[in-house]
Parts: structure tokens; C-alpha cells; sequence
């Protein structure tokens, strides 16, 4: 569910800036800033970087009920859809006179998600079937809490900006069992 959530947002997100800039190939890596020895890997220069900084689960998100439909008069009840949180950095790796364009794609970022902040079935049906809908918000550092993060991530600053991605999914393989729809009494009119 996380790798096909964040595969979702670079795909659209490189989608839009290909078309925006007439590019032949993706500017968005979903990837480590660097290897785990160390060194950056080859295949983040000049490209928007695109990797998970955190995973929590979403407190304050609650299910509307207990069960979704499962036909005319029947209801699935399972288990509760899983509401989490996922951080995510997007960070220009421009070096030397590049750096111009780590701010332009940055910029583009902030744009296309303030346009386009709801990823569901409607807005994309290619989204995958068990997630329910993705919403982005941009989530602020202070200068301190920025300096913490990068210090874990590399130690060297890139141009970034960091959403927080609310995602719903469910998996309906977790239905336990199918109940018929209770309704209230039917009242006809009197002539």
C-alpha cells in the first residue's frame, strides 16, 4: 500500500512535469538520497528526489462506519479502513550551476499540489484499488527541526519541501462477514 501510494505520486507528479517542460524522461526518483555506504547514487543527479521520511498512524482520522456495501441490501463488515500518515520529501539534487533548476522543479512541486490535492478514484482511476484517496498538505519545519532531519538524512542540504500525505486504504479481503441492510418502516401515504 505505501510503495503503491508514493509510485501514484511520482508517476502524476511526473506526468505534470513532463508535459510542463517538454522532458523525454522522468525528473522524479522515488530513491535515497545515498546508497548505504554512503555515496549518491548516479541515478539522483539533476532529478527530484522523492523518498519517505516517516510513517504514522493517522489519531485523528476515524471511520465513518463499520462496514462498506457489499450489494443492493447487504453490507460487508471487516475490519476498519487504516488511516496513516506518510512524510514525504521532495528534494532537488542540482549541484553547481544546476541549482536554478532544483528551485524551478521545487516550485512546480509546491504548484501542482496546491492544484491538485486530492488523489482518488475520480481524479485518477489509475489509483491503486485499495487505496481509497490520498490528500497532500504541506507540512513546515522550523530551521532547527530542518537542520535535524537532513542531518539524519545526508548532513548536506538540498532544496526540498516536505508533505504530509493522509491516506485511507482498505483491502477488501478483509471482510469477515456480509449482513443485510436494516431499514426503517416503510410509511405509505394515506388517501
Amino acid at each position: 500500500m505505501i510503495d503503491t501510494a508514493i509510485s501514484h505520486i511520482a508517476n502524476q507528479l511526473n506526468q505534470h512535469l513532463r508535459a510542463s517542460y517538454d522532458l523525454a524522461e522522468d525528473i522524479v526518483v522515488v530513491s535515497n538520497i545515498t546508497e548505504q555506504d554512503g555515496t549518491v547514487g548516479s541515478h539522483a543527479d539533476n532529478k527530484l528526489l522523492l523518498f519517505l521520511v516517516n510513517i504514522e498512524k493517522d489519531a485523528t482520522a476515524r471511520s465513518q462506519s463499520g462496514g462498506h456495501s457489499g450489494g443492493v441490501g447487504r453490507a460487508n463488515l471487516g475490519f476498519p479502513p487504516v488511516f496513516l500518515n506518510l512524510y514525504l520529501m521532495f528534494a532537488g539534487n542540482f549541484g553547481g550551476s544546476n541549482y536554478m533548476e532544483a528551485l524551478k522543479f521545487i516550485s512546480n512541486t509546491i504548484s501542482f499540489f496546491q492544484r491538485r490535492p486530492v488523489f482518488d478514484h475520480q481524479v485518477t482511476p489509475d489509483l491503486d484499488p485499495q487505496i481509497e484517496k490520498l490528500t497532500m498538505q504541506i507540512e513546515n519545519l522550523d530551521v532547527r527541526d530542518l537542520s535535524n532531519l537532513w542531518g539524519v538524512l545526508s548532513g548536506k542540504y538540498l532544496p526540498s519541501v516536505l508533505y504530509k500525505v493522509r491516506i485511507i486504504a482498505y483491502d477488501s479481503a478483509d471482510v469477515r462477514t456480509q449482513v443485510p441492510t436494516v431499514r426503517g418502516p416503510q410509511v405509505s401515504a394515506a388517501l
